[in-house]
């Protein structure tokens, strides 16, 4: 699927910001580290599934101009 990594990134952004959340509120610190952890991996994930969506993007628009 073209949108994977940034759907699945977005998906560990929301989870890590419920786990901090949770973690101030219960006063839970490891909790709360976690999803901060989390919420920094989603982050990463999104941006990478970015990046390579992007340059899958240029290839097939290259693959078209040199066709064309």
């Amino acid at each position: 699927m073209k949108y994977e990594d940034e759907i699945e990134g977005k998906g560990k952004q929301i989870k890590g910001v419920v786990k901090e959340k949770l973690g101030k509120l219960t006063g839970d610190r490891d909790l709360e580290d976690t999803g901060k952890a989390d919420r920094l991996k989603g982050d990463f994930q999104e941006g990478f599934g970015k990046v390579k969506r992007r340059i899958g993007e240029e290839v097939e628009d290259l693959g078209e101009r040199i066709a064309g």
